[in-house]
């Protein structure tokens, strides 16, 4: 399998049609373009919503990183677990509920928020694997 190569250059002027001929002779492929300009006056800046902290996750006490949430890390365990088990969306919904657990914002788990909660199973999904807790559950599971 190849690798592959990247470059990042800075550009301080118009972009140059003759260096990108050449670059792309060379096998070079544009990837991609930021754009920056400066803002007349402030009020023209739209302001930027603050990132959402991700689920299994909380601000910590000096507030200059995340930390684990104990309570949210139990939550993405047992939807990992009960999707697993490929019961549907409105029965991990129920278990979740019947379990006491609820959403971030305290309001009982529905198939929808079960279904939005798929993208951040995916990215956890590894540390969850590789975890002695998820060993244990897994083999809790088989039997």
């Amino acid at each position: 399998m190849a690798t592959i190569q990247r470059v990042r250059d800075l550009v301080s002027g118009p972009l140059n049609e003759e260096e990108l001929k050449r670059r792309t002779a060379e096998g070079w492929r544009l990837v991609a373009l930021e754009w920056e300009r400066e803002a007349a006056a402030e009020e023209d800046l739209v302001p930027q919503p603050a990132p959402e902290v991700p689920f299994g996750l909380k601000v910590a006490g000096d507030c200059a990183h995340l930390e684990e949430d104990p309570a949210e890390r139990d939550v993405l365990f047992a939807m990992m677990e009960l999707t697993i088990q490929d019961g549907p969306y409105s029965f991990i919904a129920d278990e979740l509920n019947r379990r006491g657990y609820r959403t971030r914002d305290g309001a009982r788990w529905t198939p929808v928020s079960v279904f939005q909660m798929l993208p951040r199973l995916i990215e956890v999904g590894p540390k969850i694997f590789g975890s002695e807790e998820w060993q244990q559950r897994r083999r809790l599971i088989k039997s």
